[in-house]
């Protein structure tokens, strides 16, 4: 299977195609756990890909399934495939004792998205950016409550999914601000880009200082 990273390193990539999250991770101070969540944010895009790419539904879910079939080698201990996703997200399942339940619904959620276009769209959105948030929260402080981290990215990703509603954005925003608050300073990054949810539209500068004010207040 081929990906769309060409040349490029997987921190370029999710630069390109995933800047909120990235700008998030600029304020991970430690570089291997920087790289670890920035694998995780790679694999999400990967997962999101699939629909994009494929021409249809049937092939879009063999794609996915390629990425169900790269998690049975990180996790049964059977060399990864040759691709730089799945070869970083390996070393980071590895150096974090990350679980495999929430990689596994992050492509659940694509799965349904094909078949019923997301269904429940904060099911999806957790399932997806919301499992992602949890995952990073986890290598970022592996005593903190992760699972508090799920609200926020699904807050995330729910504001820019087309179709949702603002009254339903403005609901996530509301449980995540609340969860939040449960979240470790360390692993704060994992969550900060919920701030941008209220203004996805917002300039890269604008995203920086909202950014800044999220992490340096440890609020979204």
């Amino acid at each position: 299977m081929t990906d769309d990273a060409g040349t490029d390193d997987l921190d370029a990539l999710v630069r390109r195609v995933d800047p909120d999250r990235w700008l998030s991770s600029r304020f991970i101070a430690d570089p291997a756990a920087r790289a670890d969540v920035v694998a995780l944010y790679a694999y999400d895009h990967q997962l999101g890909r699939a629909s994009r790419v494929a021409s249809n539904p049937l092939l879009a879910e063999i794609r996915l399934t390629w990425w169900r079939e790269a998690l049975d080698e990180i996790f049964g201990g059977r060399p990864v495939r040759r691709h730089p996703t799945a070869e970083a997200l390996a070393i980071a399942v590895r150096r974090h004792g990350l679980p495999r339940e929430p990689l596994e619904a992050m492509i659940d959620a694509r799965v349904r998205e094909l078949h019923d276009g997301s269904g429940d769209l904060l099911q999806w959105a957790g399932d997806s950016a919301g499992s992602a948030a949890v995952l990073a929260a986890h290598i970022l402080d592996p005593k903190g409550p992760a699972d508090a981290a799920r609200p926020a990215g699904a807050a995330w990703a729910l504001a820019r999914r087309e179709g949702a509603s603002p009254d339903a954005v403005r609901q996530a925003l509301t449980a995540a601000r609340a969860h939040a608050r449960r979240v470790s300073v360390a692993a704060f990054p994992a969550i900060a880009h919920a701030a941008l949810a209220a203004n996805p539209q917002a300039s890269e500068l604008a995203k920086r200082l909202r950014l800044t004010w999220a992490v340096a207040w440890g609020r979204i």
